[in-house]
């Protein structure tokens, strides 16, 4: 019965390893939150970028979408944040994004006046000079994020809007704000449905291996 088990074990080993490869994968993606928003509203956006590298990412630049203005950002201790027309750039002044840390970075801009998506192209640079241009499709390896502009309903302060989460009234944010961008966030990313599919053809397979190795064994 214990040779059964380790045999099963040993089916299943690979399939589990190919599942945390692909789950790493998947989440290790540079992104703009939040999915969705609203036309006209002065949005605080987070930039999440992680070290996919096993050495560290020193530069980040953002493309503004068409139809977007940028308007203000959060300093981020060690980082220089400069601005070129539609391009946003954050520049690490000591040792950058190490392997296996990620970093966000806060901005606000104003959405657009009409609905539709936008789409936040984004270009990762490492320490040794190679670039990671996450501007594809989504599907693709190193997809855009997607923001949903949706029309706004009236509001009372005539169309200027602040979205989801809000900067304070003197322009600084407090922790309260920073965990609800954190929770909207969270919310605003699902998981990609890669990987659900990744996880069941993984089951399927062991299961498979699993009865026809019991039925040899009863043969």
């Amino acid at each position: 019965m214990n040779r059964m088990f380790r045999k099963i074990a040993a089916l299943a080993a690979p399939a589990a390893a190919a599942l945390m490869l692909f789950a790493a994968v998947a989440s290790a993606h540079v992104t703009v939150s939040p999915a969705q928003s609203s036309t006209g509203a002065w949005e605080t956006y987070t930039l999440k970028v992680p070290s996919e590298k096993d050495i560290a990412t020193v530069r980040i630049d953002l493309r503004i979408p068409a139809g977007a203005e940028f308007k203000q950002y959060e300093a981020t201790p060690g980082w220089e944040v400069t601005v070129e027309g539609n391009k946003v750039s954050w520049i690490a002044k000591e040792g950058g994004i190490q392997a296996g840390q990620f970093q966000r970075f806060y901005f606000t801009a104003k959405n657009p006046d009409t609905a539709g998506d936008i789409a936040w192209d984004a270009y990762q640079h490492y320490a040794d000079g190679s670039l990671v241009q996450w501007s594809g499709e989504a599907g693709s390896e190193s997809p855009h994020s997607i923001t949903a502009i949706a029309e706004a309903s009236g509001s009372a302060d005539g169309g200027h809007g602040h979205g989801a989460a809000d900067k304070a009234s003197n322009d600084t944010m407090t922790m309260d704000e920073h965990q609800a961008i954190v929770d909207n966030e969270g919310a605003s990313t699902g998981t990609s449905p890669m990987l659900y599919i990744t996880l069941g053809i993984s089951l399927v397979s062991f299961l498979l291996a699993a009865v026809a190795l019991l039925r040899g064994k009863k043969e």
